[in-house]
């Protein structure tokens, strides 16, 4: 029994590294700080990057590369901070406030956070106008960091940058035609996230190639190349008499297309000061974007209007068993209240079979699809379930439609089909608004892809 118990003492320690760093790999940085100071003996765990590595690793490996991050020059204790943040950006986010059709977002009422091979891509997600269920989706921001560890926010939308060079944190304009503009992400907690434009521009004065100003507010213009014919130097007088310097010199410096290469560089000072600097946009992240087995009409969906155009919709539960479906390009609507299109407070099914008066209510209604849709399997559309709802906007605004008389008019069905997928409509209508799903397990479905640039 002895020599069993003898040969059955096995510590930590006697683990190969490789082991011990995977172990370490689930604890959190404050375990790690913890665990560090308990023995002399696993400080060379600390001094270098490999619990680190495997940290990020274990998280994150599946999703980026993570040896690419920063160019592969930066640590792993900074890339874990860094993809620490970034995760929670990762997912779906809708706009708060804000003005439709303007700003870097355009009409585009949801924004998609995903990750990269070396980066976070920002994609912003709007309805077809062709009448079809397609999504487009379009990038605009790319996330990343630069060799010393300092963030590359840039719109994609801009510029068509050259990888390589934003990831070494260089600002040649070379690589693109116009402007690179730097963004501030401004995490405000978990579920609020700003975009702003950066007082630094690749090319503009003000700031440094990171968005950062020492102290007294003088500006570092260490990374930005020397001769590069976008800064800015000077006040008034100064900057013209460099420009008429500068003009001279191109005429009368040796081979073809000096005076071109002059008359191209103030047409891009033209354009860059005519534009003008957009307002912070504001993101809210939807939490909960898929159904769930008790809360089986939650998240996001699609769905063709009366006029068959496409809205995105958001449907969510509520703490006491009620449920509301708001369009999400609503709340940058003015005085549009963000008002919901339907909303019950008893989210209750009455299960099959129905009685003759509900197949009455919904056999008389046609359903809304696509134009080019074909609907082949009359099953799928068999509802198994109904839930009654009530428009919200007939009882908000009982005067607007002089229809709040009859209570019967404000009510309305949801039908639940077999497949998990929903449609409603109101009684005061003939039609029903089949719901798709716009995402399955994080999936983006229908997917059009715009490229900008």
């Amino acid at each position: 029994m002895a020599i069993c118990s003898e040969k059955s003492a096995f510590t930590f320690s006697d683990f190969p590294e490789d082991v011990q760093l995977c172990i370490l790999s689930f604890l959190t940085p404050t375990e790690i700080s913890a665990f560090a100071c308990t023995s002399k003996r696993f400080v060379s765990l600390f001094r270098n990057d490999g619990v680190w590595y495997a940290m990020c690793d274990r998280r994150w490996g599946s999703k980026t590369q993570i040896r690419k991050w920063g160019d592969g020059k930066i640590g792993f204790i900074l890339l874990y901070k860094t993809l620490s943040e970034y995760e929670n950006l990762v997912g779906y986010w809708r706009r708060s406030g804000g003005i439709a059709g303007g700003g870097i977002f355009g009409d585009a009422p949801l924004v998609l956070f995903e990750w990269g091979e070396s980066c976070v891509t920002g994609s912003r997600l709007s309805p077809s106008k062709d009448g079809s269920y397609n999504v487009i989706k379009s990038p605009f921001i790319r996330l990343s960091l630069s060799a010393d560890g300092q963030p590359l926010n840039y719109l994609i939308n801009y510029t068509q940058y050259n990888e390589k060079e934003l990831g070494s944190g260089s600002c040649s304009s070379s690589s693109s035609g116009m402007d690179l503009i730097q963004v501030n992400v401004n995490f405000m907690g978990k579920g609020h996230v700003v975009l702003e434009e950066s007082n630094w521009n690749c090319g503009n004065s003000g700031g440094s190639p990171n968005g950062n100003s020492n102290g007294n507010g003088n500006k570092n213009f260490d990374n930005v190349i020397v001769g590069s014919p976008e800064v800015e130097i000077g006040s008034p007088p100064d900057r013209m008499m460099s420009e008429m310097y500068q003009y001279f010199a191109n005429r009368t410096s040796p081979g073809a297309g000096g005076e071109r290469a002059w008359r191209r560089q103030r047409r891009r000072e033209k354009e860059r000061q005519g534009r003008r600097k957009w307002e912070p946009e504001h993101l809210v992240k939807i939490v909960n974007c898929s159904p769930s087995s008790s809360r089986p009409l939650q998240g996001l969906w699609k769905g063709i209007n009366n006029d068959m155009s496409l809205d995105f919709y958001l449907v969510a539960y509520d703490d006491i068993g009620g449920v509301a479906c708001r369009r999400v390009g609503d709340s940058l609507q003015p005085l549009s209240g963000y008002a919901p299109v339907f909303w019950t407070s008893n989210a209750t099914f009455i299960e099959s079979p129905l009685s003759h008066e509900e197949d009455y209510v919904y056999n008389t209604r046609m359903h809304l699809r696509p134009t080019a849709e074909v609907e082949d399997d009359i099953y799928e559309y068999s509802p198994s379930r109904v839930m009654y709802i009530n428009s919200s906007y007939d009882l908000i605004i009982p005067d607007s439609t002089g229809s709040s008389t009859n209570p019967r008019h404000v009510e309305g069905r949801i039908w639940q089909y077999v497949d998990g997928s929903f449609g409603f409509g109101f009684l005061r209508d003939n039609f029903i608004v089949d719901m798709k799903h716009i995402a399955q397990h994080d999936y983006l479905l229908d997917a059009a892809e715009v490229y900008c640039g």
